[in-house]
């Protein structure tokens, strides 16, 4: 079981550098924990793709199918005030996006506050220093 952020996804759905470090991983632990906001949050990497010329409409039909094999199998962590306010506490201590906030909040939620031990897989520099500072490991 490891919480995914989207940036990590992006690379099942895409063909990027990472895309075959990360099928190996989603091979290995075939439960993927995310937030409530991920597939709203991969429509959008498909479109800023599409809009850049780095993703013909072809390919970004293929990577929608891709995301709705995985929202059938994923876990998908609710928008609650409990992840609210821990996204905002968040905030207070870590140079992060607001995105980014509500996914560690939500991996700490589900995590019951006990991060050790627990993977969380991101291609986001700062979103990985925050989520090692709260006890993740990261990848």
């Amino acid at each position: 079981m490891a919480f995914w952020d989207t940036s990590a996804l992006v690379s099942l759905i895409c063909d990027e550098a990472d895309s075959q470090r990360r099928e190996l991983q989603v091979t290995d632990d075939s439960l993927v924990i995310v937030w409530y906001g991920t597939s709203v949050e991969l429509e959008a990497a498909i479109g800023r793709r599409v809009r850049e010329g780095t993703l013909d409409v072809d390919q970004a039909s293929v990577a929608r199918r891709k995301i709705s094999t995985l929202t059938e199998c994923w876990m998908e962590v609710e928008a609650s005030p409990e992840v609210r306010d821990r996204a905002i506490r968040l905030l207070r201590v870590h140079p992060l996006r607001t995105g980014d906030a509500f996914q560690l909040a939500a991996a700490l939620v589900v995590y019951q506050e006990r991060p050790t031990g627990n993977h969380f897989f991101t291609s986001d520099i700062r979103l990985a220093e925050a989520a090692r500072l709260e006890g993740f490991l990261v990848e």
